[in-house]
């Protein structure tokens, strides 16, 4: 676990809670740096197309959303720094209304294939698209229309998970890939049963 997200998720009520169940608290690093994203995190983000936001509302109640897009619709804009068109949308804008309250967002990142997530704990902004027309046309979609906003984080810390207990799932286009070369087979197939009946 890097030091900034083990500083920042492991407090006090969870230490008491490890010795409860297991004797010990795992240590706790105290006064470190933002974990900077690298090569494999920025990798792995661009191959998203989907992860998980958290916020906080004012009642101090967590909201969970989903985003979506084509891999790589979450950029990585500097070692600290993420960001996302914010398309028009269903209007409710919760979690807009959320940072606006409290920045602390938490994303989570999913490859389920390959059976690993990322976790990102940062402070999210929101920025109307038409005071940073530059940025918005970087992060907009290709194609698309209704970028009314920009979600900027910038990443204070990140953690991957182990594998254990995360089922593989496949996207229709990952199932098609899969299943091409089984289908040129069986019709190969079929074409040589066609010849030899005629």
């Amino acid at each position: 676990m890097p030091e900034r997200f083990h500083e920042l998720a492991m407090t006090p009520a969870i230490a008491a809670e490890q010795i409860r169940y297991y004797g010990q608290a795992q240590p706790r690093p105290d006064g470190v740096e933002r974990d900077r994203l690298g090569e494999v995190e920025a990798g792995f983000i661009a191959a998203r197309d989907s992860f998980y936001m958290a916020t906080i509302n004012e009642n101090g109640w967590p909201y969970l959303q989903h985003r979506g897009g084509a891999p790589g619709f979450l950029r990585v804009l500097g070692p600290n720094q993420l960001g996302f068109a914010d398309l028009r949308g269903n209007r409710q804008m919760l979690s807009t209304g959320n940072v606006a309250v409290n920045d602390r967002v938490a994303l989570f990142l999913m490859d389920y294939p390959q059976r690993s997530r990322l976790k990102i704990l940062g402070h999210a902004r929101i920025v109307p698209a038409t005071a940073e027309p530059v940025l918005a046309s970087k992060l907009a979609p290709a194609g698309a229309r209704g970028v009314e906003r920009l979600v900027l984080i910038e990443v204070e810390a990140f953690d991957w998970n182990c594998p254990k207990f995360i089922t593989p799932r496949y996207t229709m286009p990952e199932v098609e890939a899969f299943v091409a070369p089984l289908k040129a087979r069986i019709a190969e197939l079929e074409a040589r049963l066609h010849r030899a009946a005629s």
